[in-house]
């Protein structure tokens, strides 16, 4: 009898049951799942719309943000065989000097939406709105809501979180694709499933394919975290993470096996090596020349392989991350993270070894240390953008101190120990605001008093229970006003070139004035100082539109640039792109005839009249001018089989910078000696489909 009951009444239950649900989804919208307070739901909503709208509003304002990779996105929007291997033009002569993962989800979007500022950086902006959402998913598991938006609220206001989810560069995937890979491990540590654990290992792998080794930086706390907190045995502990580390491999070596296994012949040249080779460009220039500073034809070298000497790319040493640009960059929270990183691990040491609340500090405090002291003594290229890597890490660990210390807040303590916290955040703050004494003056009045007043009242919270709104609001307010402040500036400046800084101009930090990479540098200008090296003259490379840059001092000195005969779209990493009508109509006149409608010295010069055309433009020498492509004689094999139009001759001459080719200066000789010159658009230029001896005129446009 009572299964046939059950039988009968079961098809009717199942309507009531959806009926309830699709009544109750917009309460649960609002108000979350289970136990959740009504707020948590609105809460989240509300953070995930405020990230939206900062890495979102006026996206193009930019214009083409970077244009060597915006180039290469015109390029493989166009062709699939760019789109395949990441290449600076249509006409396939060269790669950009990463692998070319970040290009294909701009690349996808350019094919959906058409080729334009806004439909390269959106997928960026979107990529920030889903890693503010993991990094609250990633501490809410062990440490609650409150504690999850906190993390979230930190991620989502760091400077230079904001700069680089609203730019094109490779660093928005990267720190994606990582702080999904942690999210992964996380819930492989909680249920044993081998799956998590695989799907993070083709998370790193496609991290390998955004920005090479820096991917791997993370992969040993992962695995050490993992093998330390899974609930499985440990030979299956083993078994787990070498089956993710055949889905890294996978992930990543797939498209390697391609690029090393086609002819060189058949595919375009390897970007940033010289032996076009893209295992030299992983282990060298983009790999361990980052640490080592020994990185053959890069613009030049960083410290010399110093761990605590300076160099073009700044002081190395433990404090590298709370000086010049990198502090007002990265470092608002950062003396909170380490604190809360302490407390984290004084609190759960004692826990059982599968916890998931110690696997998630572990996992984080590992990720910012490991990080933070690559970039830290890393003697190479390191720019101060590159600290992005350092939010989501940054962000949860101050997430979940806060939790932590307001959930024992009834302790002594624990008070004392928030309230040094939040004053100590809020005094970094104050000298990182002093540091642009012209923007908002007021504000660091504002985070110190507001540091006081929540160190009071934590303190004295159990004497006056009502001080408890008090001392949250003010601790907010002293930990993320500054950096919301420089977000909100972030978000409505223009950034362009290839060296964005996020916030206002600012003097603050324990190294002194902001070095290379500044403000000054990125929207046009060039590296402060003398020689190009950082004292705070006016910019010695990437000068204004029209003018030659000077890299390095005087001409071909220091392994540098020397500036070539007529004007010039931009330098090398500048941001000035201006391209004259007149020359946009040269470029395109019969571009169908031609491979490449034109040829420049360095990517970035090659990029502002690709870009302006909307033809192939061929980048000599790569990205610093230094790449052996094409060869001399590949360059007049070209020009004989007619592929090429025009030479411009702007932006740099070309040298064998930090050991590099001199190809590109071989060219341009060649060319200026077997060919007449004229002037388009005050840009010198030669036209490469009629041979003469070498003479000069003028052609007014």
């Amino acid at each position: 009898m009572t299964t046939t009951s059950t039988t009968t009444t079961a098809p009717a239950r199942r309507p009531v049951a959806i009926g309830a649900r699709l009544r109750a989804l917009p309460r649960d919208l609002w108000r979350g799942r289970g136990t959740d307070a009504a707020w948590v739901r609105p809460g989240l909503l509300g953070l995930l719309a405020v990230t939206a709208v900062l890495d979102v509003w006026d996206l193009a304002a930019s214009g083409w943000a970077n244009a060597f990779y915006s180039a290469a996105v015109q390029a493989g929007s166009s062709s699939w065989e760019a789109f395949l291997y990441g290449s600076s033009d249509a006409g396939n002569s060269i790669t950009v000097d990463k692998p070319p993962a970040s290009l294909w989800v701009m690349e996808l979007s350019v094919r959906v939406f058409g080729l334009s500022p806004w439909s390269i950086l959106l997928p960026q902006a979107l990529m920030g709105v889903l890693t503010v959402a993991l990094v609250v998913a990633i501490v809410r598991r062990s440490f609650g809501p409150g504690a999850g938006l906190v993390a979230g609220a930190a991620t989502a206001l760091t400077p230079v979180a904001v700069l680089m989810f609203r730019f094109n560069n490779p660093d928005a995937l990267l720190v994606l694709l990582v702080t999904l890979a942690t999210y992964l491990t996380l819930r492989a540590v909680e249920d044993g499933r081998a799956r998590w654990i695989l799907w993070a290992g083709v998370a790193i792998g496609f991290g390998f394919l955004t920005k090479q080794l820096q991917a791997f930086l993370v992969v040993p706390v992962l695995a050490g975290v993992f093998l330390l907190a899974s609930p499985r045995r440990l030979g299956t502990r083993f078994l787990h993470l070498l089956g993710a580390l055949g889905a890294l491999v996978v992930s990543a070596g797939w498209w390697v096996a391609i690029v090393e296994l086609v002819p060189a012949s058949a595919r375009p040249y390897i970007g940033g090596s010289q032996t076009n080779d893209f295992l030299e460009l992983t282990f060298g220039y983009n790999g361990l020349g980052r640490l080592t500073g020994n990185e053959t034809g890069s613009v030049t070298g960083g410290a010399g392989g110093r761990t605590t000497g300076g160099g073009m790319w700044g002081q190395t040493g433990v404090l590298r991350l709370l000086s010049s640009e990198f502090a007002s960059q990265i470092s608002w929270l950062l003396p909170a993270a380490l604190a809360a990183l302490v407390v984290g691990l004084v609190v759960l040491w004692r826990r059982p070894r599968v916890d998931p609340a110690r696997a998630t500090v572990l996992l984080l405090g590992g990720t910012l240390l490991v990080t933070g002291l690559a970039f830290s003594f890393g003697a190479g290229i390191i720019h101060p953008y590159y600290s992005v890597a350092l939010a989501p890490a940054i962000g949860g660990l101050v997430g979940i101190g806060a939790g932590l210390l307001w959930r024992r807040r009834a302790a002594l303590r624990a008070r004392i120990t928030a309230a040094a916290i939040v004053v100590m955040t809020a005094a970094w703050a104050f000298v990182l605001l002093s540091g642009a004494p012209s923007f908002l003056p007021w504000l660091k009045v504002v985070v110190a008093v507001a540091g006081i007043v929540a160190a009071v009242a934590l303190v004295i919270g159990p004497v006056a229970a009502r001080l408890a709104p008090v001392a949250v609001v003010a601790a907010l307010v002293a930990g993320l006003a500054g950096p919301a402040a420089y977000a909100v500036e972030t978000t409505f400046t223009a950034h362009t070139g290839s060296l964005p800084t996020a916030g206002p101009a600012t003097t603050t930090g324990f190294g002194g004035t902001a070095g290379p990479g500044g403000r000054a540098f990125a929207q046009g200008g060039g590296f402060r100082g003398q020689n190009g090296f950082g004292g705070g003259q006016p910019p010695a490379f990437g000068g204004p539109t029209g003018q030659p840059p000077a890299f390095g001092g005087q001409a071909g000195t220091n392994g540098g640039f020397r500036g070539a005969p007529g004007g010039a779209a931009g330098g090398l990493l500048g941001g000035s792109t201006t391209v004259s009508s007149a020359l946009v109509t040269a470029l395109q006149q019969d571009a169908g005839r031609y491979t490449w409608a034109a040829a420049a010295i360095g990517s970035q010069n090659a990029a502002a009249y690709q870009l302006a055309s909307g033809e192939a433009v061929m980048p000599i020498g790569g990205f610093n001018g230094s790449d052996p492509s094409p060869t001399l004689a590949g360059f007049q094999a070209d020009v004989a089989a007619g592929k090429v139009h025009w030479f411009i001759a702007s932006g740099m001459r070309g040298g064998s910078a930090n050991g590099g080719s001199d190809a590109a200066a071989r060219i341009a000789t060649w060319v200026e000696a077997h060919f007449s010159s004229s002037t388009i658009g005050g840009v010198t230029v030669y036209d490469l489909t009629s041979a003469s001896a070498a003479s000069s005129s003028t052609t007014s446009a």
